[in-house]
C-alpha cells in the first residue's frame, strides 16, 4: 500500500515449541514477544545462569529462530520490588536490570515491556466469570480487596514510588540508549486510583504517562499502550493515542478491550467491547506508527484452555483475524485508486 503498517507480534507463554508457534506463522504472525527463560535447557546439572544472563537468552533466542520466527520484545523482567520499594537490595537489583538490557542489545531484542506496579503486579479477582455465548473471561472488583492486608514489604506511597521511578530512569535509559533498547513502560493493571492494598498506583492516568515521557526526555524512554488499561482511564482512547504517539515514544500496543470502570471491570472479546476499534487502528495508520502491536487477555473458548488466564490458544487466533481484518480495512482507506482501465477490456 506504500504506506507504514504496524506489525503484529504474538507472545509466547510456552517454554519450548508447541503447534501453536506454527499456526502463527500460518497466519502470517513472524514476530513473537518472549518472557525470561527461567526452566533449566539441562536437566542434568544447576545452570550457572540466571534467566536474564546473556546465555539462557541467546538460547531462548535460537529456538525461537529455528521455528521461523523473531524475538522482538521481552515481556518480562527480574524482580524489581526492592528497586521500586528503594529499600535494601535495590543495588542488586538493578544490576540484575541492567545485565538483561544489555544483552538484550547484544542479541538485538529491541524493546523491554516493564512496569512500575509494585509488589501486586497484575490483578484480577475472577478468572471464571463468563462472557459472550458462556466464553470464560477474567474480571477484577477492588470491592474484593477493602480488607486485604498490605504485602510483605509494607504500605508505599505515590511520592516514594515517582522518586524510585525517577532514579531508576536516570540510571537505565543511559545504557538502555548505548545497548540500542527501548523501554516501554505498561500501565498498572488495574489502573486503580490510588492504591491497592495500601500500595501506590501511579501508572494509571494519561497525565502519568505524560509525566514519565518529561522525567527523562529520551527516545529510550517510552511506553506499552494497552488499550484495556488505557480505555479506563479514559473515554477518548483514539484521541490519546494520537497525543501520545506524537512523541514517537509508544512503541509497542496490546489492542484488546475491557467494559467497565477500574473499580470493576471484565476483559471481552476485541469485537465485543465499548471500545471504537476502528477509530483506534486509525489513530495508529495516521501516526505512521511502525512497532508490534499484539492481543492481549483473550477470552478462553469452549473446549480450549488457557494455563493462564487470558492466554488460551483459539481465542488468540479469533483475535488476530479481527485485527488483520480491521488492519487492511482501515489502511486500504488510504490507498491510491485503482488504474484506469485498458481501453480493450483486458486487465492492466
Amino acid at each position: 500500500m506504500g504506506i507504514t503498517m504496524l506489525r503484529f507480534a504474538e507472545i509466547l507463554t510456552e517454554p519450548r515449541p508447541v503447534p501453536f508457534w506454527t499456526m502463527l506463522k500460518q497466519l502470517g504472525v513472524t514476530e513473537v514477544v518472549g518472557v525470561l527463560p527461567r526452566q533449566h535447557t539441562d536437566w542434568r546439572r544447576a545452570t550457572i545462569d540466571r534467566p536474564w544472563d546473556y546465555v539462557p537468552l541467546a538460547r531462548y533466542q535460537q529456538m525461537i529462530a529455528e521455528e521461523g520466527l523473531t524475538l522482538s520484545a521481552i515481556e518480562d523482567n527480574p524482580p524489581m520490588d526492592h528497586l521500586r520499594y528503594g529499600t535494601a537490595g535495590a543495588e542488586e537489583e538493578f544490576e540484575a536490570v541492567a545485565t538483561l538490557i544489555k544483552n538484550m542489545g547484544r542479541l538485538g531484542i529491541p524493546v523491554w515491556c516493564y512496569n512500575w506496579a509494585v509488589a501486586i503486579g497484575w490483578q484480577r479477582t475472577s478468572s471464571r466469570l463468563r462472557g459472550r455465548g458462556g466464553a470464560i473471561v477474567s474480571g477484577y472488583d477492588h470491592r474484593q480487596m477493602d480488607l486485604a492486608p498490605p504485602p510483605p514489604l509494607g504500605p508505599v506511597t505515590a511520592d516514594r514510588l515517582w522518586a524510585t521511578l525517577e532514579s531508576f530512569l536516570r540510571r537505565i535509559v543511559p545504557i538502555a540508549e548505548q545497548a540500542g533498547v527501548r523501554l516501554a513502560m505498561h500501565p498498572d493493571d488495574p489502573p486503580v486510583l490510588p492504591s491497592i492494598r495500601s500500595v501506590a498506583r501511579i501508572m494509571n492516568t494519561v497525565d502519568a504517562f505524560e509525566r514519565l515521557l518529561a522525567l527523562v526526555p529520551s527516545p529510550a524512554n517510552g511506553i506499552t499502550l494497552c488499550q484495556g488499561n488505557f480505555s479506563l482511564m479514559t473515554e477518548q482512547l483514539p484521541q490519546v493515542i494520537r497525543a501520545l504517539g506524537t512523541s514517537g515514544r509508544v512503541y509497542f500496543v496490546h489492542f484488546r478491550d475491557v467494559r467497565g470502570t477500574p473499580e470493576n471491570f471484565v476483559e471481552t472479546f476485541i469485537d465485543d467491547g465499548p471500545t471504537d476499534m476502528a477509530a483506534c487502528m486509525r489513530a495508529y495508520r495516521d501516526l505512521a506508527f511502525d512497532g508490534i502491536v499484539r492481543t492481549d487477555h483473550t477470552p478462553t473458548l469452549a473446549g480450549d484452555d488457557a494455563e493462564v488466564a487470558g492466554y488460551s490458544h483459539l481465542a488468540r487466533l479469533h483475535a488476530l483475524g479481527y485485527l488483520a481484518g480491521l488492519r487492511d480495512a482501515v489502511f486500504s482507506e488510504h490507498a491510491p485508486a485503482s488504474p484506469t482501465p485498458a481501453s480493450d477490456g483486458s486487465r492492466p
